[in-house]
């Protein structure tokens, strides 16, 4: 009887303890699963939240009273000049306040100034952008160039524009659509000339 009692109390332990597996089994299962579950909730709320934020695409850096000095081999080359310089995580820059590039052959008189009234920097083409009133002028010929929009290519050493432009040479107002030159504005050429203007001498009589 002892044994068959005995036996009885096995098998019931047995199934009791089969029993006591498959519990903890499922709350094992529910556990990971509810912590699964969590982290790709807080995995989705954190990527709405970044998607939500505000991408900062201003300037990382700014400069007042920019002189900045650039040359070649050790001999300068230019000079640029502008009240306010603005610097952006992708190399890009503005000058929302004007600015003044001098442009040397010697380190004593400048050949060449580009002014204007707003300019930019594109890092990725390496073109410069002078916007509002641009002026260029060769300090040897006095020849000048105004315009509204004018690009520079450092790689190319020219000026190059699709705007309307002036220039005034020898005593002539010449005007067009769109232009190219050379970097000291020793050369250009109007693409879509419109007309020619003789300047009277101040002095001359009627």
């Amino acid at each position: 009887m002892k044994v068959l009692f005995l036996q009885k109390e096995q098998k019931i332990n047995t199934t009791k303890t089969k029993e006591l597996r498959k519990t903890v089994r499922f709350y094992d299962r529910f556990f990971l699963f509810s912590v699964v579950l969590c982290v790709s909730i807080a995995a989705c709320s954190g990527r709405k939240e970044l998607l939500q934020q505000e991408i900062f695409d201003g300037p990382i850096m700014q400069m007042s009273n920019v002189n900045t000095m650039m040359t070649d081999s050790g001999k300068l080359v230019m000079k640029l000049k502008a009240p306010k310089q603005l610097q952006y995580d992708n190399s890009n820059k503005d000058w929302p306040e004007g600015l003044i590039l001098e442009y040397y052959r010697n380190e004593e008189v400048p050949v060449c100034t580009f002014k204007s009234n707003r300019a930019t920097y594109d890092a990725k083409t390496n073109i410069y952008v002078g916007e509002g009133n641009v002026i260029v002028q060769n300090i040897e010929t006095k020849d000048e160039l105004n315009t509204e929009t004018l690009f520079w290519s450092p790689i190319e050493a020219r000026f190059y524009t699709n705007s309307f432009v002036t220039i005034v040479s020898d005593g002539e107002i010449h005007t067009g659509e769109g232009l190219t030159a050379n970097q000291d504005f020793s050369a250009y050429q109007i693409i879509k000339p419109s007309g020619t203007i003789q300047i009277k001498d101040e002095f001359e009589t009627n």
